[in-house]
């Protein structure tokens, strides 16, 4: 197996929890590349959902998960391993699903060439509807036009494998 030289962080977490902000700070404090799932893949994907004749704002369907879910976490993966020989890395994304798979971090591991340090930002499920509207994204309208059928399907809960807890709003800052 290839190792990496430098440590690679993986922040994960819920829609609107603060991934990418708790993330720029933490490649900040690191000196490292920050690699965010809507960053890297975003434009593309709206090309090719539109493309497809598909709501260019759907990141929730089955057509999206089995068109671009894969593919822009592999993106991610390709582009961690090839900056991993000369800097630290940060990736951040939901990989909600993957919080469930208890042998997802060995499979990383293997990928990478170095196993990540895990990082879970959550907040409550109120203050992310709330923070949904304020950032404004066109991708966030369907989940807050039908809220409670977004919620039965958004994994929320915390990973299977170790991670570092990062609370992120006032109601747990507080509890």
């Amino acid at each position: 197996m290839h190792t990496a030289s430098h440590p690679c962080h993986l922040v994960s977490g819920p829609p609107a929890a603060g991934k990418t902000t708790y993330a720029i700070r933490l490649a900040k404090d690191l000196g490292a590349v920050l690699l965010d799932s809507d960053q890297v893949a975003e434009r593309l994907v709206r090309a090719g959902l539109t493309l497809a004749g598909l709501d260019p704002n759907d990141r929730d369907s089955p057509a999206y998960k089995n068109a671009f879910r894969s593919a822009v976490y592999e993106t991610l993966y390709d582009l961690a391993r090839g900056h991993l020989e000369r800097l630290p890395v940060v990736i951040a994304g939901p990989f909600t699903s993957e919080g469930a798979q208890a042998h997802w971090p060995e499979a990383l591991e293997e990928r990478l060439g170095v196993r990540p340090t895990f990082h879970f930002v959550t907040c409550s499920p109120d203050e992310r509807r709330r923070r949904m509207g304020a950032r404004g994204e066109a991708r966030d309208l369907p989940k807050l036009a039908d809220w409670e059928s977004y919620r039965m399907l958004c994994r929320e809960e915390r990973p299977v494998w170790p991670h570092v807890w990062v609370p992120n709003s006032m109601d747990e800052a507080m509890g």
